[in-house]
């Protein structure tokens, strides 16, 4: 009996662990590697890290692609916090993953989009958290981002 308790206690700190870990909307930029894992991605390559300055705003992007394809970019600011994400590709990435404590909120929360359904639009404005996604079969792009961590002077057009 005590010892399913004990593996109970080991699994579940082990889900504690690997999520808080993950480089996921607003988390820190250190653990991008383990979220590359966590969604089975392959980086992509090593000229993919973009480091822009946009109106004295120093951030950069880091890319990863999903084993279907699928470029993930998380764009992280100069104190190391990821403040965006964006996706392309022929399927959407693990959303749970990517945006992290704030997936409940994006899961809860009513949809902003009038779209027809013939069609998977989705558009969420909610207190700090935006979310646009859209697409088809084989053709999905999104963007998720915290309003309050993008820094001065990006155009959040300019998030892809």
């Amino acid at each position: 009996m005590s010892i399913k308790i004990l593996m109970s206690g080991v699994t579940l700190a082990g889900l504690a662990v690997s999520f808080s870990a993950a480089a996921a909307l607003g988390g820190d930029s250190d653990s991008i590697n383990q979220d590359r894992v966590n969604i089975k991605a392959a980086k992509a390559m090593p000229q993919s890290v973009q480091h822009q300055t946009v109106s004295g705003s120093r951030f950069s992007v880091q890319e990863l692609i999903t084993p279907t394809g699928t470029s993930v970019r998380q764009y992280i600011r100069a104190d190391g916090k990821v403040f965006a994400v964006t996706w392309t590709g022929p399927s959407v990435p693990d959303l749970r993953q990517l945006l992290g404590p704030y997936f409940e909120e994006y899961a809860t929360t009513g949809n902003d989009s009038k779209q027809p359904r013939a069609h998977a639009h989705r558009a969420l404005t909610h207190n700090d958290l935006v979310v646009r996604s859209e697409g088809r079969m084989r053709a999905f792009s999104g963007k998720a981002y915290l309003l309050s961590m993008v820094p001065t002077g990006v155009a959040l057009d300019d998030l892809r």
